[in-house]
């Protein structure tokens, strides 16, 4: 097994107004009328798919904080085949690896007509910037190594 690497840069100290600035696009998403719920499942599944250990750990966390039932978050990485989530979820979630993956997938437009279904125009590019958000936070967690905070058992 690998070893894990050490971190490597403090990117929030090292740079803070740039994180201060990334930030704010949090602040607005929490206050931009989608479920809190949903938005916890899609930064969590952009993390599955990116192998993101610092963003698993915390929205794993915040997910469970938010009242989301460990079975569903046992079921997330295998959303497509789990009756576990609601139609507006699935839409969200198969959005989320679309846009995650855009280099191999280009967001096909099947996937695109299924999220406008579900979503207002509104929703829909809030649910994408929100999605641009966490996968900008998982590349800069995995490109410098931030360590997940896992208690000692």
């Amino acid at each position: 097994m690998p070893e894990v690497s050490p971190e490597r840069i403090r990117y929030t100290r090292v740079s803070p107004d740039a994180y201060r600035s990334f930030s704010s696009l949090e602040d607005y998403l929490g206050t931009c009328g989608l479920e809190p719920g949903l938005l916890e499942l899609v930064r969590l599944r952009a993390s599955m798919v990116n192998g993101c250990a610092y963003c698993m750990q915390m929205h794993s966390h915040d997910a469970l904080k938010s009242g989301e039932r460990v079975e569903r978050l046992f079921q997330l990485n295998v959303w497509p085949e789990s009756p576990a989530f609601s139609a507006r979820e699935r839409a969200a979630l198969a959005w989320t690896d679309a846009v995650t993956l855009v280099a191999s997938s280009h967001t096909p437009n099947d996937v695109y007509a299924n999220a406008r279904r579900e979503f207002s125009e509104k929703e829909l590019v809030d649910l994408t910037w929100a999605i641009v958000a966490i996968n900008g936070w998982n590349r800069m967690a995995i490109s410098f190594r931030t360590p997940p905070s896992i208690p000692k058992v």
